[in-house]
């Protein structure tokens, strides 16, 4: 096949969920075990229960560990897909962005979202609100990440690529237009093309070319046969970075070695 995703490289991500680990030794042999792969992107997500599987499972927190996998890899962008904007004050999180950012030696991609996990904020203390007011709460929360990144001293290694997720069609991808380098959603490719013709529209609004915009998506199937497949259609749509989930505590990581392998064979 020939790639026709926009004008990215095609890249191959991992979100290695941090679920169901009884301990972190084994999330760190998965980081290991995917950078020595050739994985580009790293991602885990930021959450504090597991999602899937005994809901009171073992369950270790994002920007912690994105700490630790900053200094662990050496080669691999790291990030979480994604952030929940509503557990950190945006001034405190570009801080904790940045400093990740050096840490790494400047492979950090800030990932956010407004949130939808109500166990994670019952059981922490914050408010849940709607929808709608998180999806608010986030469009005030960017402007103030991008100030605060400016001034801080010293400054990030590059400029943070911010990836946004999610495809609500009002105000989720007028964010995207306005504010992210990159744009992820879990989703089939006839409802992704209808929501990336969206934010191009959003784009026009607000005056941004939208092909500056990487396309992400996440691909769930644990079939190495049926992955690859998918995952070409997915870039024939326009989607550059492709990421498959693993989950504790074995991580298995079978369909990341054949996209990473399919990648190869097409570059």
């Amino acid at each position: 096949m020939t790639f026709t995703a926009r004008d990215f490289p095609v890249r191959i991500g991992v979100q290695l969920q941090p679920q169901h680990a009884p301990e972190y030794s084994m999330i760190r042999d998965a980081v290991r075990r995917a950078e020595d792969m050739g994985v580009d992107v790293a991602f885990n997500w930021d959450h504090f229960y597991p999602l899937y599987g005994n809901p009171d499972g073992e369950h270790f927190e994002c920007w912690t560990m994105l700490g630790a996998w900053a200094e662990q890899t050496t080669r691999v962008e790291i990030g979480a897909l994604v952030t929940c904007n509503s557990y950190r004050n945006p001034e405190l999180l570009a801080d904790m962005a940045r400093t990740v950012d050096h840490m790494s030696g400047g492979r950090l991609i800030l990932g956010i979202g407004s949130g939808w996990f109500e166990k994670d904020y019952d059981e922490y203390g914050y408010d849940f609100g709607t929808a709608g007011s998180r999806l608010n709460d986030l469009g005030a929360a960017l402007p103030r990440i991008a100030d605060r990144l400016g001034k801080l001293n010293p400054a990030p290694t590059r400029h943070l690529p911010v990836l946004i997720g999610g495809g609500g069609e009002k105000k989720t991808l007028r964010h995207v237009a306005e504010h992210a380098d990159m744009w992820h959603y879990f989703v089939d490719v006839p409802t992704y093309e209808r929501k990336s013709a969206i934010l191009d529209e959003h784009c026009a609004a607000v005056g941004r070319d939208p092909a500056l915009i990487e396309h992400s998506a996440g691909l769930g199937t644990r079939d190495p046969d049926d992955a690859v497949g998918k995952a070409e259609e997915l870039v024939k749509a326009g989607i550059s970075l492709i990421t498959v989930g693993a989950s504790g505590p074995d991580y298995d990581l079978t369909v990341l070695e054949a996209l990473c392998r399919w990648r190869d064979s097409n570059n």
